[in-house]
């Protein structure tokens, strides 16, 4: 196909390595390799099936399911046709990816074999007709069509002109009213982000970069695969984090970069194998979801390894700051200077004004890659950006003298669980519909493994009772399990303001900090 059919769109990136990138693998999963040529090549035949079951320019294509080639072929041939990408998470309650493939408009669905069940029952409470396409379904799955049955489509003669400016991706986070938001990524966005890691991470296009964190989060999709297939460079796909296998891995595919959050790296020296595995490709690693634990971070620069870290959020696409391994050592708390295309400043949320070095305050970011809108939400949009257009990231933090970036606090009070975003109005919410509850809130609890995970205090009706098992069990209905509080405690009121809120730092004052629940 003609690639002056398109314009700027990241739609484009496979067909042009596909010309400068011929025979080298893009993709490793399972053994099998795609090359970039050969990628190319089935991203358009996806395109043109994808168009013939109804796909066209500003359409939204959502895709449910673990790491796997069809999900890099899905993206791209999306973004071909000028439509939007909407990954899910798949750790998600049905009632939740419905209520996300309703806001969106989904008009197509993509699935795979284990999430079969889950998508059909999303569909179904989606409330507007979605066509289904099944990755590997048999030709008895009456619930839509098999993935490889869209390459049967004939040829595409014409392609959408897609610029940078036009949306790429939809993709949901959750938001403190209890409704998830859906953070509006443009093709400009996506391509500045990888800009940023290229040059930030110098990534060549010899490196085996390991993906063991799931790409339908903006971290694993942006920091990771994108910059990578971007380069020329090779993605090595595990369909989802197991430590031994992800060692494995390293060991016998050569792997030179990985990414991951504190406890992926946690598990993976915890694991039996870890003493024995060759190590020795790796030359990146990259952390993100918060600090590294001393311990962790002991045990891999006993093996000579460092961490590069770093602090975004979806709406940055994600990436504002770095944290390059040269500088852990002196900085260990620091989340690191801001990409080169990007800005960072703190602004005193006493005064309101500009905050200088060692003045903790919000964060704010202005880059070509922060987000273009909450989809369908203006008030919302309008509310994630200052006057002059910088984004309004709603965590404290502070600029050294050198401009590394350390992070205090967040402003809202998101708790972050195997980074995994919870926030506790969402949960209350649910808490709140259980039969008996009168007042709720959830605060967050440290733990070793998960860093952080969710603590519900509730008050009840007289004469009701509530376990931590019964409230487990009916709020796994409808959240998914890590937004589901550990443990409960009744008690007999909760503290308010005089506004009628309660003050979640009392309750933090309550509990040891400096262990798990």
């Amino acid at each position: 196909m003609d690639v002056s059919a398109e314009a700027q769109g990241i739609g484009s990136w496979l067909r042009l390595r596909a010309v400068k990138s011929k025979g080298h693998p893009a993709l490793v999963f399972n053994g099998a390799e795609l090359t970039y040529d050969e990628l190319a090549d089935r991203v358009d035949g996806i395109a043109a099936g994808l168009r013939a079951r109804g796909v066209s320019r500003g359409d939204r294509v959502a895709y449910l399911g673990d790491n796997h080639p069809s999900f890099v072929e899905a993206m791209f041939a999306t973004a071909r046709l000028g439509a939007v990408f909407v990954p899910l998470n798949t750790r998600l309650a049905a009632p939740e990816l419905a209520y996300m493939l309703a806001d969106c408009g989904a008009s197509l669905l993509i699935s795979t074999p284990a999430l079969a069940g889950r998508a059909d029952e999303a569909a179904a409470g989606s409330a507007q007709p979605l066509v289904q396409v099944r990755v590997g379904a048999d030709g008895d799955d009456g619930a839509g069509d098999d993935f490889e049955a869209l390459l049967d489509a004939p040829p595409l003669t014409d392609l959408p002109d897609v610029g940078l400016e036009d949306p790429a991706l939809i993709v949901y986070t959750s938001g403190t009213t209890g409704r998830p938001k859906g953070a509006v990524l443009t093709h400009g966005n996506l391509t500045w982000n990888a800009l940023n890691v290229l040059v930030d991470y110098d990534v060549t296009s010899t490196d085996r970069a390991l993906m063991v964190s799931p790409l339908f989060h903006v971290a694993s999709l942006g920091m990771g695969c994108l910059p990578v297939l971007l380069k020329g460079a090779t993605v090595l796909l595990q369909e989802r984090f197991v430590a031994a296998e992800a060692l494995a891995s390293i060991e016998t595919l050569r792997a030179t970069t990985i990414s991951g959050v504190p406890t992926t790296f946690q598990l993976m020296a915890d694991d039996p194998t870890w003493a024995t595995t060759d190590l020795s490709s790796l030359r990146l690693m990259t952390c993100g979801g918060s600090p590294v634990p001393d311990r962790v971070r002991e045990a891999y620069e006993a093996r000579g390894l460092r961490f590069s870290g770093g602090y975004g959020m979806t709406e940055a696409s994600p990436g504002i700051t770095l944290l390059p391994p040269q500088h852990t050592a002196a900085h260990p708390r620091s989340a690191g200077l801001a990409h080169f295309f990007t800005r960072v400043r703190i602004r005193d949320t006493a005064t309101g004004e500009l905050a200088g070095p060692g003045v903790a305050g919000e964060v704010e970011a202005l880059g070509p890659n922060t987000f273009l809108e909450y989809w369908g939400n203006p008030s919302a949009t309008a509310d994630a950006r200052t006057r002059d257009g910088w984004l309004r990231t709603g965590d404290v933090g502070l600029l050294d003298e050198d401009g590394f970036l350390v992070i205090a606090d967040r402003i809202k009070d998101m708790i972050i669980s195997g980074a995994e975003n919870v926030y506790p109005a969402e949960v209350e919410n649910a808490l709140m519909a259980l039969p008996g509850v009168t007042g709720a809130a959830v605060i967050g609890l440290p733990h070793e493994r998960w860093g952080e995970v969710p603590h519900a205090v509730v008050t009840l009706a007289p004469g009701a009772e509530l376990t931590s098992e019964a409230m487990v069990e009916r709020l796994s209905v409808s959240l998914a399990r890590y937004k589901v509080p550990r443990t409960l405690e009744v008690v007999a009121e909760l503290p308010r303001t005089a506004s009628g809120k309660v003050p979640k730092r009392l309750l933090r004052q309550r509990y040891d900090r400096t262990g798990a629940p």
